[in-house]
């Protein structure tokens, strides 16, 4: 039985839990003589309130982000062996609250990457997002009688900075203000191993303990000063449960030509389909019928995901209609870790990973701190009655986030899949799936 299968009234499947995490740290120079401090817990940074959100600013931050995660996704895609998993809502919060900090050049890479100029006021359209997403809560009936399951949505910033330490107030307003993020005071100097076990007991507990160490040891030291962490959880159960008894073992076809043996979901259902210019998608609702996960298969995978742009996923999301479809679906269950420091370089923002040229002057001064790495790892899994899935980011800075028609579908061979927010556009989770069985 799931861990959140109590989420539904009467009856009691697994039901969807979409976790992420983003984690920054960020390092002063050196150590100028700050006093032993004992790690704490004690709450300081800005108290400004939250912004008011501007719907509008909402859906130009999730147009950005559709095109950061295409671009990403083949960045990630060329170097990665297998199935793949990340969360381009994660990563993206993370970058652009470090980029609040950002000046210069670095600041200028930061924006082309995150494809800032779609976005406007890229801080705003980040809080207006969040914001909408978190609506997404509720209470929704499923299965047209009395039955309900709940969806739970919830997005969390948080700042852990170094007792003592001078940060820049219009970072920490700006920080309050847009992500809803306060700061609490922790040793890092003194006692960065019970600061990193700190922050990964927060992490846990807004993550149903789905991710128990974001942290590894070693990436916390006696150089940091600012770790701003981002939890997201989301509960939810399909519209459409798959029937458990159609399920059964079925053909797919990997990328070389062999075959493996999956368990191969049914469903015939009235829902979205589409198609394109070398693809058919499909689009699986979650009970509050905004979000759901989009499945797109390819005719031929290597040349469509070698072509997939901002572009092409709108297109795809445009092509979607009202169908009745027989739909083969695997269940599948893997895990993706990847350091972005290359990715991200190679998208266009070198100058934040370099340490005699970064500029994240507006976190703090001195003009000395630069990205180490950026860290990621990804979860899903999926079956009959819904997915589960957590993501977790670490970017670690330091010295010198139609008409109806009739169709058949059998995902029977690698596919890509991305978790996407109706009414606001946002990209939560994109991954492929070449072997579901691997």
């Amino acid at each position: 039985m799931s861990p959140v299968s109590g989420r539904v009234t009467r009856h009691l499947p697994l039901t969807f839990v979409m976790i992420l995490a983003a984690v920054l740290l960020l390092a002063a120079a050196c150590d100028d003589g700050e006093p032993d401090i004992t790690t704490s817990i004690t709450s300081a940074g800005s108290d400004a309130p939250r912004s008011r959100a501007n719907p509008g600013a909402g859906e130009q931050a999730a147009a950005a982000t559709r095109a950061f995660a295409a671009d990403l996704y083949r960045e990630l895609a060329a170097t990665e062996d297998g199935n793949l998993v990340f969360s381009p809502h994660s990563i993206a919060i993370a970058l652009a609250m470090t980029r609040a900090g950002a000046e210069g050049e670095t600041a200028s890479q930061m924006d082309a990457v995150l494809h800032a100029s779609r976005a406007g006021d890229l801080h705003a359209g980040f809080n207006a997002l969040e914001q909408a997403l978190a609506g997404r809560s509720g209470e929704y009936p499923i299965g047209g009688g009395d039955e309900t399951a709940e969806l739970e949505l919830s997005i969390v910033n948080q700042l852990w900075g170094q007792e003592g330490f001078e940060f820049v107030d219009d970072f920490l307003d700006l920080l309050a203000a847009e992500y809803g993020a306060d700061m609490r005071l922790v040793d890092f100097v003194q006692a960065y191993e019970e600061a990193r076990v700190l922050i990964n007991e927060w992490v846990a507990e807004r993550t149903r303990e789905r991710i128990d160490e974001l942290i590894p040891e070693g990436v916390i030291d006696d150089m940091t000063r600012l770790v701003l962490t981002n939890a997201i959880y989301l509960n939810a159960p399909w519209v459409h449960r798959f029937d458990e008894d159609a399920t059964a073992p079925a053909a797919f076809t990997l990328l070389d030509g062999n075959e493996v043996e999956v368990d191969m979901m049914r469903l015939d259902e009235r829902i979205e389909y589409g198609e394109g210019d070398g693809f058919q998608a499909v689009r699986l609702p979650y009970v509050d019928g905004s979000l759901s996960m989009i499945a797109v298969l390819p005719d031929d995978f290597a040349v469509f995901e070698a072509g997939l742009d901002g572009d092409r996923v709108d297109e795809i999301v445009a092509s979607l209609g009202d169908a009745r479809v027989e739909l083969g679906f695997p269940r599948f269950e893997f895990r993706t870790e990847a350091l972005l420091k290359d990715a991200l370089s190679n998208l266009g923002m070198p100058i934040a990973f370099e340490p005699d040229e970064a500029d994240f002057s507006g976190i703090a001064p001195p003009d000395d701190l630069h990205i180490q790495d950026v860290v990621h790892e990804g979860f899903i899994s999926v079956d009959e009655h819904g997915t589960e899935a957590a993501a977790a980011t670490a970017v670690v800075v330091g010295v010198v986030s139609a008409p109806p028609i009739n169709v058949e579908v059998d995902f029977d061979r690698p596919f890509l899949f991305f978790v996407h927010d109706r009414d606001s556009g946002a990209i939560l989770f994109m991954g492929r799936v070449l072997n579901p069985v691997s």
